[in-house]
């Protein structure tokens, strides 16, 4: 699918979302890792900051960040908008209102917006796209992907999915992918068939609670490992 610069609706996240959205502990903090559709968050300049391995894949790396800056301004009050709309569907613990999640997303892609290109010279930041990712072989020890499988099962269908998390096992030893249901909140119709074609390829699957909840339903992240070789 294309990318269109009117199609990106930027909306990031931050690094404490992401250790809690894939149950990260200190010691998987120092792994090689790949964000893989991360978007404006601030994950990869915050574990730049603390010295950690980490590279971030998205087709949006391609603009700059002029660019991205104004497609945050153009589309801000509209996102809000559409949470404020579906509220009832979130849980307003962890963040307590909209004006506080709105408050929080702005920091987090501002902390983006002021790393990136350093971080795109540095190549943290590569323009690519699922289901073709330009590394070798498991390159990475684990491989995170944040908001974008089965969110997106209107838009993306099953042979897309089990294309795209394919290709993120050949790239990495371990895959964690959150959450597991759509913009609706539902359950991703998508699930049962992806862990049915993932164990004939003799990939461990197991779907984790974890301590990120923000959609009311989406507390789970599927976890997927390749299965040791047998002596």
């Amino acid at each position: 699918m294309e990318l269109h610069y009117t199609d990106v609706v930027p909306w990031g996240r931050a690094f404490e979302e992401y250790c809690d959205m894939f149950n990260l502990s200190a010691a998987e903090l120092t792994l090689k890792i790949v964000g893989v559709g991360d978007g404006p968050a601030s994950f990869n300049a915050q574990m730049y900051q603390r010295g950690m391995p980490i590279i971030s894949i998205d087709p949006i790396y391609r603009y700059s960040v002029q660019e991205l800056r104004a497609r945050i301004k153009a589309t801000y009050d509209d996102v809000i908008a559409q949470t404020r709309a579906n509220q009832d569907k979130f849980v307003w613990t962890r963040i307590a209102s909209i004006d506080e999640l709105a408050k929080l997303r702005l920091q987090a892609m501002e902390r983006f917006c002021e790393d990136f290109e350093c971080g795109k010279r540095q190549g943290r930041y590569v323009d690519a796209a699922l289901p073709n990712l330009p590394f070798p072989d498991r390159q990475f020890d684990l491989a995170l992907s944040s908001h974008f499988l089965f969110l997106y099962s209107d838009n993306r269908d099953l042979a897309f999915h089990i294309e795209a998390i394919r290709e993120l096992l050949r790239i990495a030893e371990e895959v964690r992918i959150f959450p597991l249901v759509d913009f609706n909140s539902e359950p991703s119709p998508f699930l049962s068939p992806v862990l049915d074609a993932l164990e004939t390829d003799s990939i461990i699957c197991s779907v984790e609670q974890v301590l990120y909840h923000f959609q009311k339903t989406g507390n789970e992240m599927l976890r997927l490992r390749h299965r040791p070789a047998e002596k």
